[in-house]
């Protein structure tokens, strides 16, 4: 399990809506890793031109080496952040992979009033490695139309089991079956073979439907 020798991967946070508090799994993996935030100027009320720019500058002010160096990890609305800056920005290079765990969608009746300014949903391939993990009960979002949004994406889709929203309520703790995921990721970038990819995806994905 010893990872010393690596380089420190680069991973910027990015919560969803009504911000990550200090028992989410994303707030234990800043702590314990040292990855970066991406702050938005309102939780609250989320803009998505306003959180694309935030976005986009946490992104050009990061010291990624010329090739693909940063990693996304995404929560619910973070989600669909990732899909919309991958539309627009272009500086999607500097990107190697992304995680995606229980997108928000935002196209539910009960939403759609509330987050106005993220319809409609890109559709649209990501440019680069992806995982999107979807709930069986999540509240914000079927499993059904996130398994659509992983298709769409381009991302494999991991089976989160009956988590809810997978947030801190879930009583996930520091999740390290997520983190062996962006591990999982990660490594596919820098030159593992698909066969040895594959094989531990597949345990995975049992350990992500069970935790």
């Amino acid at each position: 399990m010893m990872t010393h020798d690596l380089p420190t991967p680069q991973v910027l946070l990015l919560p969803g809506w009504q911000d990550a508090g200090p028992a989410h799994w994303l707030s234990r993996w800043q702590a314990a890793h040292g990855y970066r935030r991406v702050e938005q100027h309102d939780w609250l009320r989320p803009l998505r031109g306003d959180w694309l720019m935030q976005l986009e500058e946490a992104v050009l002010q990061s010291k990624a080496a010329p090739a693909p160096g940063l990693t996304l990890v995404a929560h619910g609305l973070g989600c669909l952040l990732v899909a919309a800056w991958a539309t627009h920005s272009r500086h999607t290079h500097r990107v190697k992979a992304a995680l995606l765990v229980a997108p928000t969608d935002v196209e539910r009746e009960a939403l759609r009033a509330l987050l106005a300014s993220w319809s409609p949903i890109p559709w649209q391939p990501l440019p680069f490695s992806s995982m999107l993990l979807g709930s069986r009960d999540d509240p914000g979002c079927s499993f059904e139309r996130a398994q659509a949004f992983a298709h769409a994406w381009g991302a494999e889709f991991i089976d989160g089991g009956p988590h809810g929203q997978i947030n801190a309520e879930s009583g996930l703790g520091d999740w390290p079956q997520g983190h062996a995921l962006l591990q999982l990721v990660e490594g596919r970038t820098q030159g593992l073979s698909q066969e040895k990819s594959g094989e531990s995806s597949a345990g995975l994905t049992v350990c992500a439907a069970h935790y």
